[in-house]
């Protein structure tokens, strides 16, 4: 929504919800800013007996570029002043004054008019002003200033305020005292006056000029005078051509181009980044030239300027403010014709890891992007970048961290780059080499593990050098027998792999026994298969299926009757521990059965 604030702008939401939701997360929502609390710092909220001339202070807001004030006599009210930006001041002093013996409420909004003029208002606060009790003092005319010589005849007059004051009466005369131009006219309260009609030439004009309130008049003021010269046409006001007023999208090196005027000898140019200030340009004169290019502007941002023709009769009067965007940057920005939002960075597509042998570095790889620069970046462990390439192809030396970055240029705003990047890593692989295999029995085959060392991304087989691979290094109800197991690296760096013989002293141990007392199967005892690897055992334990220990039986023995301390134990299953002379630990289960 633009406001009539004294200067032009042009919204940039178009109307359209989606560019103004992207302006509400690029500007002002974004940065979280709040009313601060309390508001006014002076007069302090609730406070009384305040001067009529008083000004009005606020807390400054971080990144708040611009603050609107509103005055009423109700809470939330515009009857004293209706949403006048400030810029980025916070102070305001009201020209003409405030109301005596009012209560004065204030509003002040936050306005971010660089990102699409998103408004955050402000809880209201108060004050009540003092009485008047006596009569105004003498007003002062400003402009022109009292005795000066050489007075334009089109020039306009204005006054300074007077405390108390609610209207000024002015008289305008060629003879002291007199009104021939202004018979005795009141102004109410207003601080400007402007002609209908040229002053007369080379010649005295006087002024009365007398401020008054419901007490009376100012009493004992002097009258004014001034000279006005010869009779010269001042010359009109010009307007932008290129880029147009509320112009968006404007490239940030731009040539200002302006109408012609005639009778102009020259050009006074402002420009800046709020209506109230001259970063660019600060009423700078031209020649009477209708161009004039500018250095490179900010992308994505408003700009106010203000354009005067000038002659040797003075400067234009009343010539507009005028306004700008220049182009977003690289985005994201709302496409009018189409209605998308546009991004100007290149697509990227580097993985987030580049994985290679530790026997390939230098690793020379080229990226597959599409755009108008590279840059290659290395990572160190402080953090630190250091640029390694800036073409599309780059040269790794060593595994690590990286950045890289590819950009796109816009040639129409000064080759602005619009980058996009991204942080992977460089990792090196080498061939496995296995360390261990545990095997472990189950009640349908064995389980083998298989350990693995190295720098590599490995994947597990079994049997077979072509796999099927596997992310784990498990293997499950595998049948006893001999097997050979596949360590691969991912990278292709290679294959490790090794044989083992399925632990035959496992066959050893019953799965059941049923001490019936029938002679057949009556204890539970290891019986040493016809091969077993010249493994002898020096100790069994048996455990119950919670793992409590029961009895420890001798493996020359006839082996356990199921019973502990002359009690028969419940049929169900049981564990065992079986430790060889050489320390080799083996481990299964069987059940009782009766």
């Amino acid at each position: 929504m633009a406001r009539n604030t004294g200067w032009k702008m042009e919204t940039t939401c178009h109307g359209l919800v989606l560019a103004c939701l992207l302006t509400l997360f690029t500007g002002l929502g974004a940065a979280g800013q709040i009313c601060p609390s309390p508001v006014l710092t002076s007069p302090l909220d609730g406070a009384v007996n305040v001067p009529v001339d008083a000004d009005i202070s606020w807390n400054q807001v971080p990144n708040v570029p611009g603050y609107i004030i509103s005055l009423g006599t109700t809470p939330g009210g515009t009857d004293l002043l209706d949403e006048k930006f400030v810029g980025s001041a916070t102070t305001y002093n009201p020209p003409v004054g405030l109301p005596e013996n009012t209560t004065i409420h204030v509003t002040i909004t936050l306005f971010d008019f660089q990102n699409g003029n998103i408004e955050i208002p402000c809880e209201s606060e108060s004050f009540t002003t003092t009485s008047i009790t006596e009569a105004p003092a003498c007003a002062q005319l400003n402009v022109p200033s009292n005795g000066q010589t050489d007075v334009n005849p089109a020039t306009n007059l204005s006054w300074g305020y007077v405390p108390g004051a609610i209207g000024y009466r002015l008289t305008i005369g060629t003879s002291p005292g007199g009104g021939e131009i202004l018979p005795t006219t009141d102004l109410q309260n207003t601080l400007s006056y402007d002609p209908p009609a040229e002053f007369p030439p080379n010649s005295p004009i006087y002024v009365r000029l007398t401020a008054y309130n419901l007490l009376g008049d100012a009493t004992s003021c002097t009258d004014f005078s001034f000279t006005t010269s010869e009779l010269a046409a001042l010359p009109g006001c010009t307007f932008l051509i290129s880029p147009l007023d509320g112009e968006i999208n404007v490239p940030v090196t731009p040539i200002l181009e302006w109408a012609p005027v005639p009778g102009a000898t020259g050009y006074r140019i402002t420009v800046g980044n709020s209506p109230f200030t001259a970063e660019i340009l600060d009423n700078v004169a031209f020649p009477p030239v209708t161009q004039t290019g500018i250095l490179e502007l900010e992308a994505n941002r408003t700009f106010f300027i203000t354009i005067v023709p000038f002659n040797e009769a003075g400067e234009a009067i009343g010539c507009e403010q005028e306004s700008f965007t220049t182009l977003q940057g690289c985005g994201p920005f709302f496409d009018a014709m189409t209605g998308d939002l546009i991004t100007l960075n290149p697509m990227i597509d580097i993985p987030d890891t580049i994985s290679t042998c530790a026997s390939e570095f230098p690793l020379v790889y080229t990226s597959p992007d599409v755009a108008d620069g590279y840059r290659w970046f290395r990572i160190d462990v402080n953090g630190n970048e250091t640029l390694i390439s800036d073409t599309q192809t780059v040269s790794f030396a060593g595994s690590g961290s990286y950045r890289y970055e590819a950009y796109t240029l816009i040639p129409q705003s000064g080759n602005l780059e619009c980058p996009t990047s991204k942080v992977f890593t460089v990792e090196s692989s080498e061939i496995p080499v296995i360390t261990s295999v545990d095997v472990t029995e189950q009640a349908n085959g064995i389980r083998i593990a298989v350990n693995a060392s190295g720098s590599g991304d490995y994947e597990y087989a079994i049997d077979s050098s072509s796999g099927p691979y596997q992310d784990s290094n498990v293997f499950t109800n595998i049948p006893y027998g001999t097997h050979t197991l596949y360590v691969r690296d991912r990278n292709g760096c290679g294959i490790a792999e090794e044989q083992i013989v399925q632990d035959l002293t496992l066959e050893g141990f019953p799965k059941f026994f049923s001490p019936n007392g029938d002679g057949i199967n009556d204890y539970w005892q290891y019986i040493p298969p016809e091969f077993n690897g010249d493994i002898t055992l020096v100790s069994i334990e048996i455990f119950n299926r919670y793992g409590q220990f029961l009895v420890r039986i001798d493996p020359t023995s006839r082996g356990w009757d199921g019973t502990i301390k002359g009690m028969d134990l419940p049929a169900s299953d049981y564990w065992f521990r079986a430790r060889s002379s050489t320390d080799q630990e083996m481990t299964g289960h069987f059940s009782l059965k009766r």
